[in-house]
């Protein structure tokens, strides 16, 4: 976990808001929170917020707003949401990658494929490559702040015109220095895309 605690601020929607850094112990009642990235005003326009943490620890909970001072606001938390939301968080992002046979596979070599989203708990890509249902393979993830190779199983799949296949799949195996990696990079594209659309 990291010892600022910053955690991303999502409206009801789970459209992000923002970054922010708690500033009391996680239990307290009200709990401050320091909005960082002069992104306060764009928070206090939400009665009820959710509060992501990149640690996997720590679940998702759901707070009511009370009041701001500075760029510091005071949250009291409602409830506590199942951790299942973090895992299908998505934000659409385009990068272009690789996919991998497993040892023992049929295929053979690697085959090139875009991205369409990623989300905590998986990628969805297109690629020329013919895969089947629960076929299991290993992929890069390049958005992340150091590229990592993530096994998914292929969960659903559409031909499309021209020869291309799309893709969704998810990850398994992961470990949780993986999956804080996938969190923090799908995090910050979460911003990244609600501030290209400002």
């Amino acid at each position: 976990m990291t010892a600022n605690r910053t955690y991303l601020i999502l409206d009801t929607q789970n459209h992000a808001l923002a970054n922010g850094e708690l500033a009391t112990p996680a239990g307290t009642s009200p709990m401050r929170l320091n909005i960082l990235g002069n992104k306060v005003d764009d928070v206090m326009a939400h009665e009820v917020i959710t509060l992501f943490s990149a640690s996997t620890e720590e679940l998702p909970i759901q707070c009511r707003i009370l009041r701001q001072r500075g760029d510091a606001v005071l949250v009291e938390k409602i409830a506590t949401l199942d951790p299942e939301i973090r895992r299908n968080l998505r934000v659409p992002v385009k990068f272009d990658t690789f996919l991998y046979p497993l040892p023992g596979s049929c295929r053979a070599g690697r085959q090139s494929a875009q991205s369409i989203d990623l989300s905590c708990g998986g990628v969805a890509f297109y690629t020329d490559c013919s895969l089947e249902l629960h076929e299991l393979m290993e992929i890069v993830v390049t958005p992340t702040e150091e590229p990592v190779i993530l096994r998914c199983e292929v969960l659903r799949k559409q031909e499309l015109q021209n020869g291309r296949f799309m893709y969704a799949t998810k990850f398994v195996d992961m470990c949780e220095d993986e999956e804080v990696v996938v969190r923090e990079a799908v995090f910050s594209l979460q911003l990244q895309s609600r501030d290209a659309q400002e």
